[in-house]
């Protein structure tokens, strides 16, 4: 019987080869997509949600600097960003931003966008969608789906709708969110 003679073993060659070259560029380019897109989605957005029932009110802190009280029977939904942005589903808000304050606040009530510039002031939401505004202090901002923007000043009010604002006039300071005064 003959003795198995050992496998003989040759040295690796590298044979190149443009098909093998492209599939691992395909694998890495969609690795470097897959990683980029996590980096992009990373962290959802923080959306935090506050609710009144009939008799309760509410008054909290939503950032540093920017106090939010809600009256009865009221709800929001406010979203981590720069600005800070706030939707009025319904009911009444208050907001107290104090004038260093770090975020800068949107709030969206129905269709329009209103934007603070460190003031106080209430937003009213209506079943209807429209709403209505009055504010303490400093001014804000009123932008309409019809593309107007209206300013509203210190010891004003005023009715807004998706087209603009209408009974704009003075008021006092106790008439601007009465219900608050049960709060505090």
């Amino acid at each position: 019987m003959q003795k198995p003679e050992p496998p003989v073993i040759e040295p690796f060659t590298f044979v190149f080869s443009w098909r093998r070259f492209l599939i691992h560029c395909a694998i890495m380019g969609f690795c470097v997509f897959l990683g980029l897109m996590t980096w992009y989605f990373g962290k959802p957005h923080s959306v935090r949600l506050y609710e009144t029932k009939s008799e309760a009110l509410l008054a909290t802190p939503i950032a540093p600097g920017i106090d939010m009280a809600l009256d009865a029977r009221s709800s929001v939904a406010v979203k981590e960003g720069q600005p800070l942005h706030v939707e009025l589903f319904k009911g009444n808000v208050y907001f107290d931003i104090q004038k260093d304050a770090v975020h800068q606040l949107e709030v969206k009530a129905g269709n329009t966008l209103i934007k603070d510039f460190g003031t106080r002031f209430r937003v009213q939401l209506h079943k209807d969608g429209t709403g209505h505004i009055a504010v303490a202090d400093g001014h804000i901002k009123i932008h309409t789906p019809s593309g107007n923007v209206f300013q509203i000043n210190a010891h004003e009010q005023a009715e807004f709708d998706d087209t603009g604002i209408s009974k704009h006039r003075l008021l006092t300071e106790r008439d601007i969110a009465p219900w608050r005064s049960q709060q505090e």
